[in-house]
């Protein structure tokens, strides 16, 4: 009997210690304008933080509708909006691209969109595969942002 005992005793430890070695794997969303609306701050550039003071959050709405509030370019933030869409390419997966409001053009390029993850994703320019930025959500533009990038200019 005490063998038995011992042997079920083993058994359980095995079995135990061979779950503790499975490693979850949570699938990446599929990249739709649903999955990426909300907000999301810039948290890398090409593997860097951004410099200290420096930000830029996006806000994507699933009507493929933009807000972008940034200050690499100025000391001041700036508001841009526009709109983009989303298109899958059999050659590379799914791309972003996007459009500025009052004629000011195109995004300088198409971004490859992966690991979308609820809390994350990385882009990737299509044309430039060292251009790499990843995204993290958040739950809004902090307010101060918003009221400086919407405070008329004096």
């Amino acid at each position: 009997m005490k063998k038995i005992t011992n042997l079920l005793m083993l058994l359980a430890v095995a079995l135990l210690t061979a779950c503790d070695n499975e490693i979850e794997t949570v699938p990446s969303l599929k990249v739709t304008p649903y999955n990426l609306e909300g907000t999301w701050r810039l948290d890398e550039w090409n593997a860097d933080t951004l410099a200290e003071n420096t930000y830029v959050y996006l806000v994507l709405d699933s009507k493929l509708t933009f807000e972008m509030y940034q200050n690499t370019n100025s000391m001041y933030t700036e508001l841009i909006t526009g709109t983009y869409k989303v298109e899958e390419d059999w050659r590379v997966g799914d791309v972003i691209s996007g459009t500025y409001d009052y004629e000011n053009g195109a995004w300088n390029h198409e971004y490859i969109v992966t690991d979308l993850y609820k809390e994350s994703m990385v882009w990737t320019a299509k044309d430039d595969s060292t251009d790499i930025q990843k995204f993290v959500r958040v739950d809004e533009v902090p307010a101060h942002i918003v009221d400086e990038a919407r405070k008329p200019l004096e």
